[in-house]
């Protein structure tokens, strides 16, 4: 899919490095690692994301029954590689309807996560009380992982954020009643260790929700 890299905060147009600096500008929000084009769902897509991305690749693996891979971005250019990466998978929600997923990890301070989840970014540390239980666990990469809702996300969707490998975690779910998926302890994979099993990996129709303004 064809455009311009964006702020991964806000969306606006960045600037490339030039003369004058040696990183992507955003009017607002200063130096930023660039959001590129979403792509849409194949394993070509992946493919492109797996080879730049210095950050994990979460996609629950195997997919919940029903469920397909809708999509992919990542902020980041040639000269850092990815240092955020979002994957979109879309099914049958819990509770009947469809459901979307969005799994975010990110390097302190892109703020890509948070601008998904329609949050205050750019990071969720002020945004979840990690001294209270956590409100949902996942395996990812083989290690138990607390995630804690985030209470002031938009009405129209679940989010939840924690750490893993030492990086943001954030699952964004749609619509809100969706978010019981969290609650059945998936378990994801960074398909940068996945090998050959990523040619597995089932594709549907480009989620929408990677495109436009997330914060609706």
């Amino acid at each position: 899919m064809r455009g311009e890299p964006s702020c991964p905060k806000c969306g606006g147009r960045v600037r490339a490095p030039g003369l004058f600096s040696d990183s992507w500008q955003c009017d607002v929000h200063g130096p930023v690692p660039p959001l590129q084009p979403v792509l849409p769902p194949s394993v070509e897509a992946l493919g492109v994301v797996l080879h730049r991305a210095q950050v994990p690749v979460w996609m629950p693996w195997p997919l919940p029954v029903g469920w397909l891979f809708t999509g992919i971005a990542h902020a980041g250019d040639d000269r850092t590689g990815g240092r955020a990466t979002a994957v979109a998978c879309s099914g049958p929600g819990p509770l009947g309807g469809p459901g979307e997923l969005l799994l975010v990890a990110e390097e302190l301070g892109v703020g890509l996560g948070a601008r998904y989840a329609g949050v205050p970014g750019p990071d969720p540390g002020p945004l979840i009380d990690v001294d209270r239980p956590p409100h949902a666990k996942v395996l990812a990469a083989g290690r138990p992982t607390p995630l804690w809702l985030v209470e002031d996300a938009p009405e129209d969707r679940a989010v939840f954020a924690g750490e893993a490998r030492g990086l943001w975690l954030w699952a964004i779910v749609w619509p809100e009643r969706s978010g019981m998926l969290m609650y059945d302890e998936l378990v994801l994979t960074d398909l940068r260790e996945a090998g050959a099993e990523v040619e597995l990996v089932p594709c549907g129709a480009l989620s929408p929700q990677l495109l436009g303004d997330p914060r609706g």
